[in-house]
This record gives structure tokens, C-alpha cells and sequence, in this order.
């Protein structure tokens, strides 16, 4: 074996082994890089909020669910498509906020029944009012193509749910 293509087989065996021949053919890298720039301009317009985006996401879907029947915090993990475990770290931060209530369920024992406060709805409500602003500022660019994307995303949410 001489010298040259051994130096080359060692070149070749460096290089990622990819069915792209141009990395931003990825769809998977795509949605990484789009999901990084969309976070950082969720996380500016939420800072005025004291919250993170988890939980505002929290916090939010919870103000969207509370009505007749109490939320768990089952419930509230499968709506905000959180990780039961984070859910309840996150809630017993908004708990310690004055955000979110968490109290006896009236038909599970075992389980709390979750309502926002006063205090919390209302910074659901103003918190939702910026995060949309971000977003229509974000996918403006898009266009009429906004409301597709948010479909096929709809459609793959769908699909990759209903795997867990």
C-alpha cells in the first residue's frame, strides 16, 4: 500500500458517511437549525415574563385546558407533549410563582387537580400575546407557506405521538 492511499483512505474515513451530499439537504438539520433561531426568538420575547419556554408552554396549555373538569398533571404533559417528570419540576416552579395552583383531585386520589391563578391566566394571556407576535415576525417569511408548514407539523406530530 503506498503512502498516497493510505493518507487517502484515512482522509475518506474522516468524512461522515451521509446519504446528503449537502448537509442542508437534511431535513433533520434543517428542523435543527430552524428550531434553535425560532427558540432564541421565543426566549426574547418571553424574557419581559420572567418565564422560560417550558414554562410558559406549561403555563399556557394549562389556561387553554382549565374549564369544568380539573387538569392532572397527566393530562397537561400529554397536551403540552412534555415529559411527565420535567412537567411536574416545571409546575411546582410556577407553584413557588403564585402561577399555578396544585390541589386535591375530586376523583383520583392520587392525583392533583392543576388550575392557573388569577395572576397566572393573566400572564398566560400577555405572555400569548408576545410569543404570536415572535412567531408571525418568525414565519412571516413564509408567507401564505406558514399555514402548510404548520400543517405538515401538525401532520408529524400526529404520526410521532402516536408511537409513545
Amino acid at each position: 500500500m503506498s503512502a498516497g492511499r493510505a493518507g487517502g483512505e484515512q482522509a475518506a474515513s474522516r468524512r461522515l458517511a451521509t446519504a446528503y451530499t449537502d448537509a442542508s439537504a437534511s431535513p433533520g438539520l434543517s428542523l435543527w437549525r430552524v428550531t434553535n433561531s425560532w427558540q432564541r426568538a421565543i426566549r426574547a420575547a418571553l424574557a419581559p415574563f420572567g418565564l422560560t419556554h417550558v414554562q410558559f408552554v406549561l403555563l399556557a396549555s394549562l389556561t387553554w385546558l382549565d374549564g369544568e373538569e380539573p387538569v392532572t398533571q397527566r393530562e397537561l404533559a400529554e397536551h403540552a407533549g412534555t415529559d411527565p417528570m420535567m412537567t411536574s419540576q416545571v409546575l411546582r416552579a410556577l407553584e413557588r410563582k403564585g402561577l399555578v395552583t396544585r390541589g386535591a383531585h375530586p376523583f383520583d386520589r392520587r392525583a392533583h387537580a392543576l388550575a392557573p391563578t388569577a395572576a397566572g391566566a393573566t400572564l398566560a394571556n400577555r405572555a400569548n400575546a408576545a410569543v404570536e407576535a415572535a412567531d408571525a415576525a418568525y414565519f412571516a417569511v413564509l408567507g401564505a407557506g406558514a399555514a402548510e408548514l404548520a400543517a405538515q407539523l401538525q401532520a408529524l406530530d400526529r404520526k410521532h405521538r402516536q408511537r409513545e
